[in-house]
């Protein structure tokens, strides 16, 4: 299945979750806490702006993105997690 976005959303495949902690304790599923870093797998044609154009959008497809944590829509499709959020949600791209 194919999931594509509209407007100025944008879905990102989530990283995994930290299995340790720094310290070397190993954490349960139920302690593991949601990734706020992602790769955008699929980007919309941009906003629908008043003059009947679309915005550029900034991030584009294989951009890891720092994003915030308690936004966005997940879904799971074909036993893959996603989350679905708007452009301006993510706060920022990693570089390395």
């Amino acid at each position: 299945m194919k999931l594509n976005p509209l407007d100025d959303r944008i879905v990102i495949k989530q990283s995994e979750a930290e299995a340790k902690t720094s310290g070397g304790i190993i954490l349960p599923d139920t302690a593991k806490e949601k990734p706020q870093i992602g790769t955008v797998v699929a980007v919309g044609p941009g906003k629908l702006l008043d003059d009947g154009k679309r915005s550029k959008m900034s991030v584009k497809i294989k951009d890891e993105v720092f994003y915030a944590k308690y936004l966005g829509n997940d879904v799971e499709i074909d036993g893959e997690k996603y989350v679905i959020l708007r452009e301006s949600d993510v706060l920022g791209i990693v570089e390395r």
